[in-house]
C-alpha cells in the first residue's frame, strides 16, 4: 500500500509539548514562536521529518500555521480544515482560527506588547512573508528574530524522523518533450535579458522539471529534495548528494549540471555575494534564509522562472496526460462497478475502499505512486473536505448515505486527480438537489469559452452560480494546476477567488466544485481539464480558448435531478458519458463493460 491508516493526530500530547516549548521560549527571551507547516523548500507536502506543525498541534492538514505565545496559542487554517482541525488538536490549548495568513501581523500586534520578540525559523518562512510581517509589526516595535535552530527540532529530539535521501532517477525525453539543456538555455536567456547573474531555485518540482529528474523524498510526490543555482552562462549547479543519483540520471545531468554537496551551498552564496552580482530569488517561494545569507543588495526579486513554463505542458506531456487518464479511468470504472456491487450490502468500510481502488490502479502495471492520500469519506466524513481515513475514524459505507472518493495516480506519463460522489442505496431529494447544483457548476466550467487573458478568478463564479441560487457555496477553490508526473497541486494557475494568473493553452487544471453538509454528507465532482488554443466561434471576431476534459469516469446519474438541468447541460453530460464508454469499454471485462454501459446511459 502507498497509503497508511494510522491516526496522524496526537491531541493528547499537545498540552505537554506546548508547555515544553514555552519553557524554551522563556530561556531564549521570546514572547512568541511561529510554527508553519513548511520545510526548507516551501512545498505543499513535506517529509515526515518536517511535520513540525503536526508535532506541536496535532493538526495533520497540508496547510496551516501555529503561533505560541507565553499565554495563548492559535492554529491558523483555511476553510478546508475547519472540521479536521477541531478534531485533531487540543482546543483547550489552541484556538482554531480561519483568520487569513495575511492577518497574522494583526493578531500578533493584538496579542503581544510593544517591544516584544517573535522567534521564527528562517528556513520555514518565505522572504516575502517575513517582509510583510515586519511591516505589520513595526507600529508596535515588535521584533522578528531568526532562530539558529528550530525549537521544535530541539524538543522532538531523537524521535524526529531522519530526512529522506531516496534515489534520484531520470525522466526520459519521450515524456518531457523538452531536454534539460533546452530548458536551462531558456532560463539563461531570460537571466541575461534581465541583467541577472544567476537564479536560485528552491522548489523541488521546479528543480525536477528543469533537470528532467524525479525522486521519492516526499510521499506521493515524485520529487527529490535539492537546491539549484543556474548561472546566466555555463553549467548549472545542483546541490544534492551525488550517491543518490542513479547512473542514467547522472549521465544525463553531467551534460548540463555540476553535482555539488548540499553543505557547500552556504559557501557558494557567500561567493555570489562577495562578487556583487545580482541573483534572482523568488520572495514567495524561497526561504527567508537565502535572503539573510545574500543580503538585500545582491537580490533581484522575481518569480521562479520555471513556474510558468512548467505549467504549460509540451505536446509529449499532453499526450502522456491523455494516456494516463485513459488508463486511470479504466481502473476507476472497475472500482465504481465493484463499489456498486459491494456497498449496498452494508459491510464495506472506507479503508477497504481505499485499498481496493489502489489494487485496481496497480493492475495497470504502470502505477508509480498514488498522487495523494485518498479521501474516502462515507456519510458525514465526506463533509470533511480533506478527510484522511485512519483506523480511528474508519466508517462503514451505509446504504442511504453518500460516499465521496477523491484519489489520483502517479504514472510516468502523467498525474491524475479525480473525485466521484456515489449514492449508496436510494438518495433523498436534498442529496439530489445539492448534487445537481454542483454538477451544474462543473458543467458551466467544463463548457466555458473565454478570451486570452482570462484568469481563474474570472471562471470561479461559473462553478458557484447554481449553488448560490439555492443559498449554498463551498469554501475551497474550484481548481488547481496539475503537474506532469510531479505535484498534483501545481501553480501558478488556479480557478479560485485568488486565481490571478491568466490561463494559457497547455495548462492542466482541475474542475472540482463541491458542497458539504457538515454532519451529513459531502459532494464533489472533479475532472482534470486541459486549456486548449483559442479558436474562432462562428462569425465571432474574437478567438476563444476552451477546456478539454481529460478525466474519464461516469458521474452518478442516480443523484441527478434532471428537471434542474438545462438542455445544454443534459447534452453535455450525455456526450461526456458517450465518450467515457467509447474510450474505456474496450479496456474492461464483460461484467464491468455492462456496468459502464448502464452507468453512461443517456439521461
Amino acid at each position: 500500500m502507498f497509503q497508511t491508516f494510522q491516526s496522524q493526530s496526537n491531541p493528547e500530547n499537545v498540552a505537554a509539548r506546548v508547555k515544553a516549548l514555552r519553557a524554551l521560549m522563556a530561556k531564549a527571551k521570546l514572547d512568541a514562536v511561529l510554527i508553519p507547516r513548511a520545510d526548507k523548500h516551501q512545498g505543499e507536502y513535506v517529509p515526515a521529518s518536517d511535520e513540525r506543525l503536526q508535532w506541536i498541534s496535532g493538526f495533520s492538514g497540508s496547510a496551516g500555521l501555529a503561533v505560541v505565545t507565553r499565554k495563548s496559542a492559535m492554529l491558523m487554517i483555511d476553510g478546508r480544515y475547519t472540521v479536521q482541525a477541531a478534531a485533531e488538536t487540543d482546543k483547550s490549548v489552541f484556538e482554531v482560527s480561519l483568520l487569513p495568513r495575511a492577518k497574522l501581523g494583526e493578531w500578533l500586534s493584538s496579542a503581544l506588547g510593544k517591544g516584544h520578540t517573535v522567534g521564527f525559523d528562517p528556513w520555514t518562512h518565505t522572504g516575502g512573508e517575513i517582509a510583510r510581517l515586519k511591516t505589520a509589526l513595526s507600529s508596535k516595535n515588535i521584533k522578528l528574530k531568526p532562530l539558529p535552530k528550530n525549537p521544535i527540532d530541539t524538543l522532538w529530539g531523537k524521535a524526529r524522523p531522519k530526512p529522506p535521501a531516496n534515489p534520484v532517477i531520470a525522466q526520459p525525453l519521450e515524456f518531457t518533450g523538452k531536454s534539460a539543456a533546452d530548458k536551462i538555455a531558456s532560463i539563461q536567456a531570460r537571466l541575461k535579458s534581465e541583467g541577472q547573474a544567476a537564479v536560485i531555485l528552491t522548489l523541488p518540482d521546479s528543480i525536477c522539471w528543469l533537470f528532467n529528474i524525479r525522486g521519492s523524498d516526499v510521499a506521493h510526490n515524485p520529487v527529490a529534495l535539492a537546491f539549484a543555482i543556474v548561472p546566466a552562462s555555463g553549467k548549472a549547479e545542483l546541490f544534492i548528494d551525488a550517491e543518490r543519483v542513479d547512473a542514467e540520471a547522472r549521465t544525463s545531468l553531467a551534460k548540463v549540471a555540476k553535482l555539488l554537496p548540499p553543505k557547500t551551498m552556504k559557501e557558494r552564496l557567500a561567493s555570489l555575494k562577495s562578487q556583487g552580482k545580482r541573483v534572482r530569488l523568488d520572495p514567495e517561494t524561497a526561504s527567508a534564509w537565502f535572503e539573510l545569507k545574500l543580503g538585500p543588495a545582491a537580490i533581484a526579486r522575481g518569480q521562479d522562472p520555471c513556474i510558468l513554463p512548467k505549467a504549460i505542458k509540451t505536446e509529449a506531456e499532453i499526450d502522456g496526460a491523455r494516456s494516463a487518464h485513459e488508463r486511470d479511468g479504466a481502473a476507476v470504472v472497475r472500482f465504481l462497478a465493484w463499489l456498486d456491487d459491494t456497498a449496498p450490502k452494508g459491510e464495506l468500510d472506507e479503508i477497504t475502499a481505499v485499498k481496493k481502488l489502489e489494487d485496481f490502479r496497480r493492475d495497470t502495471n504502470m502505477l508509480r505512486e498514488i498522487s495523494f492520500a485518498t479521501i474516502s469519506g462515507a456519510g458525514s466524513n465526506g463533509a470533511i473536505v480533506h478527510y484522511r481515513v485512519s483506523e480511528a475514524t474508519n466508517r462503514t459505507v451505509t446504504p442511504g448515505e453518500l460516499f465521496l472518493i477523491d484519489s489520483g495516480g502517479q504514472y510516468q506519463d502523467g498525474t491524475t486527480d479525480i473525485t466521484r460522489t456515489v449514492a449508496v442505496g436510494e438518495p433523498n431529494q436534498n442529496m439530489k438537489r445539492h448534487f445537481t447544483a454542483v454538477l451544474k457548476g462543473h458543467i458551466a466550467v467544463a463548457t466555458a469559452r473565454f478570451p486570452k487573458g482570462t484568469r481563474g478568478i474570472d471562471l470561479d463564479p461559473f462553478a458557484r452560480r447554481a449553488l448560490w441560487s439555492i443559498g449554498e457555496d463551498f469554501d475551497h477553490g474550484t481548481g488547481h494546476g496539475i503537474g506532469s508526473y510531479l505535484s498534483v497541486h501545481e501553480g501558478p494557475q488556479s480557478i479560485s477567488r485568488g486565481g490571478m494568473t491568466p490561463l494559457e493553452p497547455g495548462m492542466l487544471i482541475s474542475n472540482e466544485p463541491g458542497f458539504y453538509k457538515v454532519g451529513a454528507y459531502g459532494i464533489r465532482i472533479e475532472n482534470v481539464v486541459l486549456v486548449t488554443p483559442a479558436e474562432k466561434i462562428g462569425d465571432g471576431e474574437r478567438p476563444m480558448m476552451a477546456l478539454e476534459t481529460l478525466t474519464l469516469a461516469p458521474i452518478d446519474r442516480r443523484l441527478i435531478d434532471v428537471e434542474m438541468l438545462e438542455t445544454i447541460e443534459r447534452e453535455w453530460l450525455d456526450a461526456y458519458h458517450r465518450r467515457v464508454f467509447e474510450t474505456l469499454s474496450g479496456k474492461l471485462d464483460a461484467h464491468d463493460r455492462a456496468w459502464l454501459k448502464q452507468a453512461t446511459k443517456p439521461l
